[in-house]
């Protein structure tokens, strides 16, 4: 084959190729951060398995008691786990501190469906919380991701495309949220204790996907995060750079 017949790659092409294996990769570093910020597959089975022990044990025997002490237990082994792994334990420890709260409320009341109304109130509380910081400039996933991303706030002034899909992702978990609790609170008044158990185990992953997943895309097609991190560093090693060419021309 002649130099002529061989196959060439155009400028148009290399550009194409590089934009996109440059989306590739913001959308892999989104997914690790996600991951991160949320607990990956790992952290949401620690979230959901608790409440679901309580509604299989409430179900078979209707004994609030064994069935809290079993959803108090689990969550303390999964954390024991955690510990002895030396993994970040924080998802975990969130879980015990709600099935805590939760376990408290049940057994207080003598209501079971009271194990399920402190999550729900944390709950709409985020859902308006999200909206709210929407609405104030200051979006509060950008907050959460922001850190991880190790952009911290530059967003805000410097990033507005970032801004931008903070503040969309934003509204999606509030507006999620707040429909999600808008279904569970008619039930928790008015529905049957064991059903309500149920709808609230089969809603507790699927809305928090979604947000997950609109946040994905919602960053994936935003500006790549500016590292401020890696500019402070940066700004420290010219820092020291001018000190040690001044040392130099004083010595001279």
């Amino acid at each position: 084959m002649t130099s002529i017949d061989k196959p060439t790659t155009t400028p148009d092409q290399q550009d194409s190729h590089t934009s996109a294996s440059a989306d590739a990769d913001a959308k892999a570093v989104t997914e690790a951060a996600l991951s991160e910020a949320f607990g990956g597959v790992r952290g949401m089975a620690e979230t959901i398995l608790p409440g679901l022990l309580f509604v299989m044990i409430y179900t078979i025997n209707q004994d609030l008691h064994s069935a809290a002490i079993a959803a108090l237990a689990v969550s303390l082994v999964l954390v024991a786990v955690r510990l002895v792994r030396r993994d970040t334990a924080k998802h975990a420890f969130s879980g015990v501190f709600g099935v805590v709260i939760g376990v408290v409320f049940s057994m207080f009341t003598g209501d079971a469906k009271n194990f399920y109304l402190p999550g729900m109130l944390y709950g709409v509380g985020t859902g308006l919380a999200y909206i709210v910081s929407a609405l104030l400039g200051f979006p509060l996933i950008g907050l959460i991701l922001g850190p991880i991303f190790k952009e911290n706030l530059s967003w805000r002034t410097r990033n507005p495309g970032r801004k931008s899909a903070y503040m969309k992702a934003s509204w999606a978990w509030g507006l999620i949220f707040l429909a999600k609790y808008a279904i569970l609170f008619p039930l928790y008044w008015w529905g049957d204790t064991t059903q309500f158990g149920w709808v609230v185990i089969a809603l507790k992953l699927p809305p928090m996907l979604l947000a997950i997943y609109l946040t994905w895309v919602f960053l994936s097609k935003a500006p790549a995060p500016i590292d401020v991190f890696a500019e402070m560093e940066a700004e420290e090693q010219a820092e020291k750079a001018r000190e040690a060419a001044a040392g130099r021309q004083s010595e001279a």
